[in-house]
Order: C-alpha cells, then sequence, then structure tokens
C-alpha cells in the first residue's frame, strides 16, 4: 500500500474516531469531488469481486430532482466509504483538540462507496443541473480498507438494519453466515450451481441464463441439514451437503442436459419443476430425510430420482408445487412436493406430512368428482 506522505493527496478536515479497535475518519468534502474521487465499480468487476449493490438507475432521477428543486434545504446522509491505501493524519496543533485534524488520502488509492453510491451518483447529475451545488459539503465516513471480504462484510452490516437489499446479495456479502458461505462456495464449485446461480437478485427473468438463485440454494441447503436460520454448519455437514447435491445432479438427467448445453436454462426453466425454488427446498428436505434413514445407503437410493417426471404438466405436481397454474414457494407447497418425491425413493411420511397429503388427497378428490 502506498503511503498518503510519500505523494500528491487529497487533504480533507477530519475528525478521527475508534470503532471495533480500529481508526476511522468522518470528513466534509465539498460535492464538486465527490464525483471525481469516490468510485463505484459497477461495471469494472462482478458482483462476488463487489463491495456494494447494482446501481438502480430508477432510483436517481428522483433524487436529483430533491437536490436541484431544494439546493437552500435540502439534507443529504453521510457516505460510507473504504480507503484501498495506507492514509496519514495530522492533529491539528494549534488547538488543544485531540482527534481533530487534516486525513490526507493518496491522490491515486482507490476510494470505493460502501454505502452512499445512489447518492453519489445523483450529486453528479445534479451538479450538471446546479453547478451552484458544487460548494456544499456531504459528510463522508472513512475506513481505511482491510481488503474486499472487510469491504463486503462492511455493505452487509450498514444494510442489515436499513433497507434491506436482496436476500441474494446480503447472501453473496455477508461473510459472517456460515449457510451464505456454502451457497456462495456451491455457486462456484458445485454441479449444477456453478455458473447457473443468480448471485445478486432473488428473482429471474424468463430469459435469464441462471437456474438458481443464491438465496433458494441457501434456503435448501438448511432444509438439507436441518438447519434454523441462525445455526452454524460444521466442515462435515458442508461436504455433506456438497456431495448430496452433486449426487442428485448425477441423478438428474435435466440438470446435466443444460450443463452440456442440450438444453437452455430459459427452456429448463418454463418446463421443469426441479428449476426453481420449490423444486430445490424439496430436494433439500427429501436429502434431510434420506440420510437420516439411510446414512451409509443414501448415495444409492438417490440414484432412483432419474425416474422422476419433474414436468410442470405432469398431473402430480397440481397443488402441490403449481397453484392454479403458477409454480408457489410456500411452505405447504414445498412439503407436498417433498412428499411427492419421498413416495418416489420408497420413503414414509412423518405424521404432519401425511396429514398434509391426506388433506391433499381429500381436495383433490372434491375438485374432481
Amino acid at each position: 500500500m502506498r503511503n498518503a506522505q510519500d505523494g500528491y493527496c487529497f487533504s480533507f478536515p477530519a475528525v478521527r474516531g475508534l470503532q471495533a479497535g480500529k481508526p476511522f475518519y468522518i470528513a466534509t468534502c465539498p460535492l464538486s469531488t465527490i464525483p471525481k474521487i469516490f468510485v463505484f465499480d459497477e461495471d469494472e468487476v462482478p458482483p462476488e469481486l463487489r463491495a456494494q449493490r447494482t446501481l438502480n438507475k430508477s432510483r436517481i432521477p428522483e433524487m436529483v430532482r430533491y437536490l436541484v428543486e431544494n439546493p437552500k434545504d435540502y439534507v443529504f446522509s453521510a457516505l460510507t466509504v473504504s480507503v484501498a491505501s495506507t492514509v496519514s493524519f495530522e492533529e491539528n496543533s494549534s488547538l488543544d483538540t485531540p482527534n481533530l485534524g487534516t486525513l490526507k488520502v493518496p491522490m491515486d488509492a482507490q476510494i470505493l462507496i460502501n454505502d452512499g453510491q445512489h447518492r453519489r451518483a445523483a450529486i453528479e447529475a445534479a451538479l450538471k443541473e446546479n453547478p451552484d451545488l458544487a460548494q456544499d459539503n456531504i459528510p463522508v465516513l472513512f475506513f481505511v480498507d482491510e481488503g474486499l471480504k472487510r469491504s463486503q462484510q462492511m455493505f452487509a452490516d450498514l444494510n442489515k438494519y436499513a433497507v434491506k437489499p436482496s436476500p441474494s446479495l446480503g447472501a453473496l456479502y455477508d461473510h459472517r453466515d456460515e449457510s451464505s458461505e456454502l451457497a456462495r462456495y456451491q455457486a462456484q464449485h458445485i454441479a449444477p450451481f456453478k455458473g447457473f446461480t443468480e448471485m445478486e437478485k432473488s428473482s429471474i427473468s424468463s430469459k435469464s441464463g441462471k437456474l438458481f438463485t443464491l438465496s433458494s440454494l441457501k434456503q435448501a441447503n438448511k432444509a438439507l441439514l436441518g438447519k434454523s436460520a441462525k445455526d452454524g454448519f460444521s466442515e462435515e455437514e458442508k461436504s455433506l451437503a456438497n456431495q448430496f447435491w452433486e449426487a442428485v445432479y448425477d441423478a438428474t438427467p435435466e440438470w446435466q442436459m443444460v450443463l452440456n448445453k442440450e438444453l437452455s436454462p430459459s427452456q429448463f426453466r418454463q418446463d421443469y419443476i426441479h428449476a426453481h425454488g420449490v423444486g430445490l427446498h424439496a430436494l433439500g428436505s427429501l436429502g434431510c430425510a434420506l440420510i437420516t434413514a439411510q446414512p451409509t445407503e443414501w448415495q444409492q437410493t438417490i440414484k432412483r430420482l432419474k425416474d422422476v417426471d419433474w414436468r410442470k404438466s405432469n398431473p402430480n405436481w397440481a397443488n402441490r408445487s403449481m397453484l392454479h397454474g403458477k409454480l408457489s414457494k410456500a411452505s405447504t407447497n414445498i412439503m407436498l412436493t417433498t412428499n411427492a418425491l419421498k413416495h418416489a425413493l420408497s420413503l414414509p411420511l412423518t405424521p404432519d406430512e401425511r396429514a398434509l397429503e391426506n388433506q391433499h388427497i381429500t381436495s383433490s378428490e372434491a375438485s374432481n368428482g
């Protein structure tokens, strides 16, 4: 890292503080400097290597209008940024006030926005419409960056109690949550998830080349390992989860066809149940029951998934995975889908599953009668 004292620097009046044992700095910056020195890297690197969410450009015009129409009466909260460089802080010797002075940041340092990328974009656009705003100031909270992982964790922490990002994006950037860590690993290394997992959004468009969302994979793993929201995973459990999904992939011809480019992801999602979250979650629940019942033989039994007809047109999925012709991720539908898979593998139902199954059968008979 380059030291701020070795070359030309940006200088900011600042206050130094301490948080979690690490220094941070609160500075005031002219609006004119914001677009020039604070980088938002949406177009430069993929989401798994970024520290921010994708810019929602539809939010920008309203924010710009707010600034331009209220030049004497607007409020913008502080930006939070990470500096990928060593900084220096010079206390003001003329004042008997510790931690008040000048923050110096190398001009060639990369400064990434952890929170406030939409404000940055709005400021840039507003300055073009009203250059007089250039002399206004905005507070900026500086953290000295400890790498991408720290920046992504800051994003997850900052947004945990604010307007939340999508569950997939939260899973992507949250390095403290072991279920998120497992899902990220599988999305990068395990078939059929490698290259086919939507890392940012929690829904997939009909024309997308992705099969599953990161959040649905995370939920499927929890079902597979029988975990609640805050439970962690042992290394053995993580390895078991990876083995399970690889075994399911080997027993699922359609997944193989997609990876072999014999079936497009969009066509797969259009025609099949197991290209969606409800199918993935049901497979996780099936795996939990199967491995519990057959801890040493489950890999042989799972091969019988090859005989499952996953097509949406299969009447067996009506009012199970499908409601009124559309997929449903409601808990009852996931359980009913799991019931059908357990039946295919000759696994017994739990009392709750049997009660729901009887209710399903009665309802189906009534509607057909």
